[in-house]
């Protein structure tokens, strides 16, 4: 049975994350995002309905394709509203002898495939690539590292074409010290202070490889972070902090102390998922 491995875009603004998930009871008043909105019981829908997942959007597409039902497994759990321009998933289906018109054999068009579930998708999500891999591939436990970037505007005017992609900040923010920052973050720490509370980790020590800030455009500034692994809300909490350097609010100096507390109190504000996409995820050469 042939295992395919899937490179996966998409836009979270309308979605509810990534992992399939029961929607919750709703408090009454509850203003309902997009993607809320659309699970939500109605006269023609009436009980509770699965929120809207680039998972369950995915998985279904696929199903539709292959004509059997497949497990999509992902690597990372992302937030509602959160982006990604490499999700990596995977699935196992039929593959030779199996039934006409069931599953997919390896001696079929990969990039059929391809193109036969983005015809199956809708226009805020898209299979980039798709490659055969080992039997015993798994997204998750496989994964050696990964990378995010949170975008920020810079600007009392607010954004337009790319609102859903950036998180607007006012106040001038100085470069050159939020990169001096940025640089003590890398190594492996324990990152409490960086950590929601209830991330559900039985360790919060995590290995940052890499923390930088560019000027990514005009009035615009990314923060691109990779590691082995985060926490819960680590990024945009990473994100948060910078920002506070930016503004002469922490210095650069400070960084290694807040580390040292293991206090969430001590670091900046968790940032919205507005800025926050998920870059790549890398493996093990086969």
């Amino acid at each position: 049975m042939p295992r395919y491995r899937l490179t996966i875009a998409y836009q979270g603004t309308d979605f509810c994350g990534w992992q399939k998930q029961e929607p919750p009871a709703p408090a009454q008043d509850e203003p309902l995002t997009t993607a809320m909105a659309a699970a939500a019981p109605s006269p023609t829908r009436p009980g509770r309905l699965i929120l809207r997942t680039v998972q369950g959007v995915v998985e279904q597409a696929v199903r539709q394709v292959v004509r059997e039902p497949v497990e999509l497994t992902g690597a990372s759990r992302t937030d509602s509203g959160v982006h990604a321009l490499g999700q990596v998933a995977a699935f196992t289906c039929s593959g030779e002898g199996a039934s006409f018109g069931i599953g997919w054999p390896e001696s079929r068009s990969i990039e059929s495939l391809r193109r036969a579930i983005n015809g199956k998708l809708p226009a805020d999500v898209i299979i980039t690539q798709i490659s055969l891999t080992h039997d015993s591939f798994n997204p998750i436990s496989d994964c050696q590292s990964k990378a995010y970037s949170y975008t920020l505007l810079v600007s009392r005017d607010r954004p337009l074409w790319d609102r859903h992609f950036v998180h607007q900040v006012w106040e001038p923010l100085q470069l050159d010290l939020m990169q001096q920052a940025a640089e003590q973050l890398v190594g492996e720490h324990d990152f409490a202070s960086f950590a929601a509370a209830g991330h559900g980790r039985l360790s919060t020590v995590r290995t940052i490889l890499s923390c930088k800030v560019h000027q990514h455009a005009e009035n615009r500034m990314q923060i691109v972070v990779s590691g082995t692994g985060f926490l819960y809300n680590t990024v945009r909490i990473i994100a948060g902090t910078l920002i506070e350097v930016g503004k002469n609010r922490i210095h650069p100096s400070d960084i290694p102390k807040i580390i040292e507390a293991k206090d969430r109190t001590r670091a900046g504000p968790t940032l919205p998922p507005t800025g926050l996409r998920l870059e790549w995820i890398k493996y093990p050469q086969p």
